[in-house]
C-alpha cells in the first residue's frame, strides 16, 4: 500500500507544482523545435508542434488528477446519499431507488456515459455529467447494504429511544461506520475513473486541444506512434501508473479493512 501512497502524492505534488516545476509553457507552440529529441533543453523532447513534452505531462498531471478528484466527489456525494436513503428508510423508497439501480447496472456504463455526453455535447462539462450520472450506483448498492446491516443495531435503537432525529442518525451514527468500507471502494474506483476520463478525451469527448490532459496528448500523438513514439508512450505511461498508484492503495485499505474487522469478530468470539 505504502509504494501506492507514495505514487500518489508524488503526482499530487507534480501536480500542485507544475506551474514552478514547469520549464516552458505546455501551449506554446514553436513550429520550429517540433520533434526535438530528448536534450538538456527538452528532457523529453517536443512534440509536433514544438510544445516541451514535459512540461505538458506535469500539467496533464494537474489536469488528470483534478477531473479524478472532481467526478469521485460528484459520484460520492450521489452514490452515498441514495444508497443511505434506501437502505434506512426502506420498503418503498428502496425498491424504487433499487430498481434504478439495477436499470442503470444493465447498460455498460461507458455505453451510457457516451450517450449523455453526446446529449450534453464534447468538453469536461458533459464529461463529469456523463460518468457522474452513471458511476455512482456501484457505491449505492455497497452503501445500501451496510446502511441495511447497521441500521437495526442496538445503538441505533438507542439513538431512536432518545427522540434522536432521522438524520442525526444517519449522519452521526451510521455514516461513521459506512466510510471505511466507502473509501475503499472509493481508492479502487479511482483508477477506473483515470482511465474513463483519459478514454473519454482521447476520443474527443472530453478535454479538448490544447488543454494538456494525459488522453488528449495520447490522441493528439497517435498518428506518430511510429516516427516518435515517445509521444504515445509518456502519457501512457503516467495513465498507467496513476491507475497502478491508485489500485495500490485501495488494495491495501481492503485488506487492512478486513484485517480490522477479523480482529474484532475474533474479540467477539472471546
Amino acid at each position: 500500500m505504502w509504494t501506492g501512497v507514495a505514487i500518489i502524492a508524488a503526482l499530487v505534488c507534480v501536480a500542485l507544482g507544475a506551474p514552478w516545476l514547469a520549464p516552458y509553457d505546455p501551449r506554446l507552440i514553436d513550429p520550429a523545435r517540433a520533434f526535438a529529441p530528448p536534450s538538456v533543453r527538452f528532457l523529453l523532447g517536443t512534440d509536433d508542434l514544438g510544445r516541451d513534452i514535459l512540461s505538458r505531462l506535469l500539467y496533464g498531471a494537474r489536469w488528470s488528477l483534478g477531473l479524478v478528484s472532481v467526478a469521485t466527489l460528484l459520484v460520492l456525494s450521489v452514490g452515498v446519499s441514495v444508497g443511505a436513503l434506501a437502505g434506512y428508510l426502506g420498503g418503498v423508497v428502496d425498491d424504487v431507488l433499487m430498481r434504478i439501480v439495477d436499470a442503470l447496472l444493465a447498460v455498460p456504463s461507458l455505453l451510457l456515459a457516451l450517450a449523455i455526453i453526446g446529449m450534453v455535447g464534447p468538453g469536461l462539462t458533459g464529461m463529469m455529467l456523463g460518468l457522474s450520472s452513471i458511476w455512482w450506483v456501484g457505491y449505492a448498492r455497497v452503501v445500501r447494504g451496510l446502511v441495511l446491516a447497521l441500521r437495526e443495531r442496538p445503538f441505533v435503537d438507542a439513538a431512536r429511544a432518545l427522540g434522536v432525529s432521522h438524520t442525526a442518525i444517519v449522519s452521526r451514527h451510521i455514516l461513521p461506520s459506512v466510510l471505511p468500507a466507502v473509501a475503499v471502494l472509493a481508492s479502487l474506483e479511482m483508477g477506473e475513473l483515470v482511465l474513463a476520463i483519459s478514454g473519454l478525451s482521447f476520443l474527443g469527448l472530453g478535454a479538448q486541444p490544447p488543454t494538456p490532459e494525459w488522453g488528449t496528448m495520447l490522441s493528439d500523438a497517435r498518428v506518430h506512434f511510429f516516427d516518435a513514439p515517445r509521444l504515445v508512450l509518456l502519457p501512457g505511461l503516467a495513465v498507467m501508473l496513476t491507475v497502478l498508484g491508485f489500485n495500490l492503495v485501495g488494495d491495501g485499505l481492503r485488506d487492512a479493512l478486513e484485517s480490522e474487522q477479523a480482529s474484532k469478530l475474533r474479540g467477539v468470539g472471546t
